[in-house]
């Protein structure tokens, strides 16, 4: 593979895209030197920003021609650096591929480019009582096609699904620049499920340009409270019990003291700065039901010894709790420069095992950690805390992050929930997948890739991955 594109090369991106559309500046370009997972960082020698799904097919064939590899990216929202240009030179962005196409209220339904920004769907489609149900906290900025690559979920997964849920169809640029249907607006189709494949692929397959996607209605009513108790241990036993007793909730989420402590800083709401947990419970339906079920909630958290239970008396208050859920992590920025966010899975019975692990991790490696959960699934966000110019505090963090994802494993859970693997927990699938399973990975990734272009040295590990590792340059002022 070239090492340094070619000027022919540029100048033929160039004439398909527009002289906008590619930039190759080094200036320019340290905007594209990482996503959310900021850790290590990789500048690509061009990024090329396609406006239709036909461009980045006939990007796809110039890169194709040369044998080029790329990496595609959305918003650069990922928290787990899928979209680092690991021995790919080329970035493809499709973020101007923004298209709402088509909206099929009647079969619920719509047809987006993969640029589309997640929130966008469901603002198209609020008026008339529909929504588009994975809702990750990055839900402002991250697009359809970074939700597709990485699975995304949110808060709401516990009852509506992750992506893969609510995907009928996607068009893929293949890497040698052929765009394929895969899928389509009927759903139960028989065959295999290639829609699934590339559903959380990571762009390792290709470049996704447009889906179908699935709406559902809106719920007639919520019923949205907060719950305060004096350690993690007393909320993961509601959580338990909320789900034992039958309640579906729409999202159960848990917060610990250090964030709230965060986001009491940050928003003001009146949250207990003293409480080991808080637990964000919503349920959502008919109105005639929910007050049973809230109240039944209610009951299985004072059997947890719940301290306070607040409710949400109308749509500010709900909005208000949901603002503090989903804006903790910019919170954390009072507590520290930098901050990387975990993502492994658990047995919700064994929360707090896990969150005895992460205490001890963080004492043993001289490190502050907060805690979010989506607890209702066991998905848990330690947030770990550094500061990127300590680069004996950054080994720490990344001998943390390896220690947590060990133990979610060893306790019967999984290395990813939401986040992707991408760099960041690359090394650690073999904990996960035997040497079988990854061959077979392996085998399939090369059906759709066979020269190993598209994302290289993502999800599959290898020897042969080498991502800088250095101070940035641009330093965060303390």
């Amino acid at each position: 593979m070239a090492a340094v594109l070619p000027a022919a090369l540029v100048a033929r991106l160039r004439a398909v895209v527009g002289a906008d559309g590619v930039i190759d500046r080094p200036e320019a370009l340290l905007v594209y030197e990482c996503d959310g997972y900021t850790l290590e960082r990789a500048t690509p020698e061009a990024v090329v920003l396609p406006r239709t799904p036909a461009q980045v097919g006939a990007v796809l064939g110039l890169l194709a021609a040369e044998k080029i590899a790329f990496v595609p990216r959305g918003a650069g929202t990922g928290l787990s650096g899928g979209t680092l240009p690991v021995a790919a030179p080329v970035m493809i962005c499709t973020s101007r591929l923004d298209r709402i196409e088509t909206v099929d209220l009647r079969n619920r339904r719509v047809v987006v480019q993969a640029g589309v920004v997640n929130q966008w769907v469901t603002n198209a489609v609020r008026a008339h009582g529909l929504s588009y149900a994975p809702d990750p906290s990055s839900q402002p900025a991250c697009t359809i096609g970074g939700n597709i690559a990485e699975n995304s979920g949110g808060p709401h997964t516990l009852k509506y699904g992750v992506t893969t849920n609510h995907v009928l169809g996607v068009e893929l640029a293949l890497p040698s620049g052929e765009l394929v249907a895969l899928g389509g607006p009927v759903e139960d189709r028989p065959g295999y499920d290639l829609v699934g494949l590339v559903v959380g692929a990571e762009g390792t397959f290709g470049v996704v340009t447009r889906a179908t996607l699935r709406l559902v209605r809106s719920p007639e009513a919520h019923r949205t409270l907060l719950a305060v108790f004096d350690s993690v241990d007393a909320a993961s036993e509601a959580v338990s019990g909320i789900i034992g007793a039958g309640i579906v909730p729409a999202a159960l989420e848990m917060m610990d003291r250090l964030i709230i402590q965060a986001v009491e800083a940050a928003f003001k709401i009146g949250l207990p700065t003293d409480a080991g947990a808080v637990l964000l419970i919503e349920i959502d339906g008919p109105a005639a039901g929910l007050d049973a079920h809230a109240a039944r909630a209610t009951a299985v958290c004072r059997a947890a010894g719940v301290r306070e239970i607040r409710v949400a008396r109308d749509e500010a208050e709900r909005a208000a709790l949901w603002k503090c859920r989903k804006r903790a992590f910019g919170a954390v920025g009072r507590l520290a420069p930098n901050y990387c966010t975990q993502d492994g899975v658990v047995p919700r019975t064994r929360v707090p095992e896990i969150v005895r692990s992460i205490a001890a991790v963080a004492q043993r490696h001289r490190l502050r950690i907060a805690n979010v959960f989506h607890a209702g699934d066991g998905n848990i966000h330690p947030i770990l805390l550094y500061d990127e110019r300590d680069r004996d505090e950054v080994a720490r963090v990344r001998a943390a992050g390896r220690e947590i994802l060990e133990t979610c494993v060893a306790l019967g859970g999984s290395l990813t929930g939401e986040h992707g693997i991408g760099v960041e927990k690359v090394a650690e699938m073999p904990l996960l997948f035997g040497p079988d399973d990854l061959l077979a990975m392996t085998r399939l990734r090369a059906v759709f890739d066979p020269e190993g272009r598209a994302n290289p040295h993502k999800i599959l590990p290898d020897a042969k991955v080498c991502v800088e590792t250095r101070v940035p340059r641009r330093q965060a002022a303390v």
